[in-house]
C-alpha cells in the first residue's frame, strides 16, 4: 500500500487521481448484442432512396455501424477486457495504448482513433479506388502511368503502411487486419503483377488476424515498414488470438471476425488473380459468400455481391471459358436491374451495376476474339451513360429552379409581428 499524501499539493494530486464513478457512462453491451449493420433503421440515416433494402422493411445504415464496431470508438473492448474502473483510471492517467511521439503525440487515443479511420476510409474526389466497387482490373504494373498517378498511388499505399502502424500501437487488431486487406490492395494497384506477391502475403497476414487461430505482431509490422522484407532468419512466434478465436469472442462479437475475413478474402483473391492463379482465386472469392449469408439486399452489401460474381466471371475468362465467365456476369447484372425493377432499390447503383457487368462481358468476348460483339455493348454502355448523364444535369437544375423559387416565396411572404 502506498504512502499517503501529507502536503496541499500532493492531497489535490491525490484527488485529481481519485476516480468518480458516478460520471462514468453505462458499460458497453454484452459482444453477442452488438451486430453492426445487420440491425436494419426504420427510417433512412439519408436522405434519398439508396439505403432502403429490396423487398423487405427498413432502411440500411450505410455500413456506419459496422464502421464503429471495427474502429471501437468507444473502446469498448479495452473496457471489457480491463473492467470500468481499471480503464477509466488509466484513461485518467494517460497509461493506455496511443502514439506518444511523433505528430500525433498531443492527441487523445480516441483522436488517433479518429485519424486512423481517416487513413483507412477516406476518399478523395480524383481517387482511381474511390467507390464502392471492388473489381481486380489487369494492368502491366504502371509503365505506362504518368508520374502524377503513380505519385498518388504511392501515397496511397504510404497512408495504408501509416494505418497498419498506427493500429499496432493502439493495439486494434481489427484495424490491423483492414489495413493489410487495404495493403494488398493498394500494392497492387500500384506495381501490378510485379507487387502481387507482397500483396497476397499481406492478404494472408489479415487473414491470420481476423481467423480463430493465432497471430504474431511482430511478423505484421514487417509490412509497415516501407520496404517490407521478411528477414532471412526471422522466426514466426504467433500467440496473439485470433479475432474469432475463443479468448478474443468474450470481449468483441463474431461479426468484427466476419467484416475482416470479407475484405481479406477478396483482396486475397485480387492478389491471386494478378498472379494468374485463377483457381485459387476463385476458391478466395467463393470463401466469402457465406460470411454474407443473412445480409440484407441493399446498395452497399449488393456492390460487395457484385464485385465477387465479375471476379469469378473473370477468372474463367482469363482462363479462355467465356461460357462460365458469363454466367457470373449475368447474375452480377442481376443484382443491378433488381434495384431498377423492385421499386426501392438505388438506381444510381443499380445502373452502375448494369454497366460494370456488360463491360466486362465485353472484355471477356474481346479475349475470344468476338470483337465487334464487344465493341457493340461497350458502344451500348457508352450511349446509356451519356443519356444518364444528360438526365442527371436536367435533374439537378430543376431541383436548383424549385429551391431558388421557394428561396424568393420566402423573402416575399408578409411578415407577421410577434
Amino acid at each position: 500500500m502506498g504512502k499517503k499524501a501529507k502536503t496541499v499539493s500532493g492531497i489535490a494530486k491525490a484527488a485529481e487521481r481519485k476516480l468518480d464513478k458516478s460520471t462514468l457512462p453505462a458499460p458497453p453491451l454484452p459482444p453477442d448484442e452488438e451486430v453492426g449493420s445487420a440491425k436494419l433503421l426504420d427510417e433512412p440515416a439519408l436522405p434519398g432512396t439508396g439505403f432502403k433494402v429490396l423487398e423487405g422493411d427498413g432502411y440500411d445504415d450505410g455500413g456506419v455501424a459496422d464502421l464503429s464496431l471495427l474502429i471501437d470508438l468507444e473502446d469498448s473492448v479495452q473496457r471489457r477486457r480491463r473492467g470500468e474502473t481499471e480503464y477509466f483510471s488509466a484513461l485518467k492517467a494517460d497509461l493506455l495504448p496511443r502514439a506518444t511521439r511523433g505528430p500525433m503525440a498531443k492527441m487523445t487515443r480516441r483522436e488517433q482513433k479518429v485519424s486512423l479511420a481517416q487513413l483507412l476510409f477516406s476518399e478523395d474526389e480524383g481517387d482511381e479506388d474511390k467507390g464502392p466497387s471492388e473489381i481486380y482490373m489487369d494492368h502491366g504494373g504502371g509503365d505506362d502511368e504518368d508520374k502524377t498517378t503513380l505519385m498518388h498511388r504511392a501515397d496511397r499505399l504510404s497512408q495504408a503502411r501509416a494505418a497498419l502502424r498506427l493500429s499496432l500501437l493502439l493495439r486494434e487488431p481489427a484495424c490491423a487486419s483492414l489495413s493489410l486487406a487495404e495493403l494488398c490492395k493498394r500494392k497492387i494497384n500500384l506495381s501490378g503483377k510485379n507487387g502481387a506477391e507482397e500483396a497476397l502475403r499481406c492478404a494472408d497476414k489479415a487473414l491470420e488476424i481476423a481467423g480463430d487461430g493465432f497471430w504474431d505482431g511482430d511478423d505484421v509490422a514487417i509490412e509497415a515498414s516501407d520496404n517490407p522484407k521478411v528477414p532471412a532468419n526471422f522466426e514466426k512466434n504467433a500467440t496473439t488470438p485470433g479475432l474469432a478465436h475463443a479468448s478474443s469472442l468474450k470481449l468483441l462479437p463474431l461479426r468484427v471476425s466476419h467484416l475482416c475475413l470479407r475484405s481479406a478474402l477478396l483482396q486475397r483473391g485480387n492478389a491471386l488473380a494478378a498472379l494468374e492463379r485463377h483457381d485459387e482465386a476463385r476458391a478466395a472469392y467463393e470463401q466469402v459468400f457465406p460470411l454474407l449469408e443473412g445480409e440484407p439486399r441493399c446498395a452497399r452489401v449488393d456492390w460487395e455481391r457484385h464485385s465477387l460474381y465479375v471476379n469469378i466471371g473473370n477468372t474463367f475468362s482469363r482462363s479462355g471459358d467465356f461460357a462460365l465467365a458469363d454466367e457470373q456476369f449475368k447474375i452480377a447484372e442481376k443484382l443491378g436491374t433488381d434495384h431498377l425493377d423492385l421499386g426501392d432499390g438505388s438506381e444510381n447503383d443499380g445502373k452502375a451495376m448494369v454497366a460494370s457487368a456488360k463491360r466486362s462481358r465485353a472484355f471477356a468476348l474481346k479475349r475470344i476474339g468476338k470483337i465487334d460483339e464487344a465493341k457493340a455493348i461497350i458502344k451500348e454502355v457508352v450511349e446509356q451513360q451519356i443519356k444518364d448523364n444528360v438526365e442527371a444535369e436536367l435533374k439537378k437544375k430543376e431541383e436548383e429552379a424549385a429551391k431558388k423559387k421557394e428561396e424568393e416565396a420566402s423573402k416575399d411572404a408578409p411578415k407577421t409581428e410577434s
